[in-house]
């Protein structure tokens, strides 16, 4: 069985993949403000300030998210993991979209999120269709 690093390396990345180094930089920077986010959020909705369904969004979100690296280094599954990157990107884009009318902070928190799911998505469909 190979290991995650090999997996990566194995297939053809497109010219705009980044060096691996940068997913642990920017998951180090995203994970703690995703973090200080669903905190808050949990705050809002226990004072009921925020609807319960964000936070059952901001769930699923999360759910999919730590599936997302399994799926695709673990079981080597590019379409699984696709589709799983395109719920993490759909609940995040959704959450935000709803946040904003109840928190700017919590907007402001998951926009790094935002940019990078975007990202991250764009590359793995082009990684998918490309292997």
């Amino acid at each position: 069985m190979r290991t995650y690093q090999e997996f990566y390396q194995s297939i053809e990345k497109p010219f705009f993949a980044p060096p691996e180094w940068v997913f642990g930089v920017a998951w180090g920077i995203i994970y703690p403000l995703i973090a200080i986010a669903g905190i808050y959020l949990g705050y809002l909705v226990y004072k009921n300030r925020a609807p319960k369904i964000l936070l059952a969004i901001f769930g699923i979100n999360l759910i999919a998210n730590f599936l997302f690296t399994p799926i695709q280094l673990g079981l080597e599954a590019l379409w699984p993991a696709s589709l799983d990157i395109l719920v993490v990107l759909g609940t995040l884009a959704y959450l935000e979209y709803k946040i904003w009318s109840y928190s700017k902070t919590i907007f402001v928190l998951l926009l790094p999120y935002l940019l990078w799911g975007g990202f991250a998505t764009v590359l793995q469909l082009t990684i998918t269709f490309t292997n």
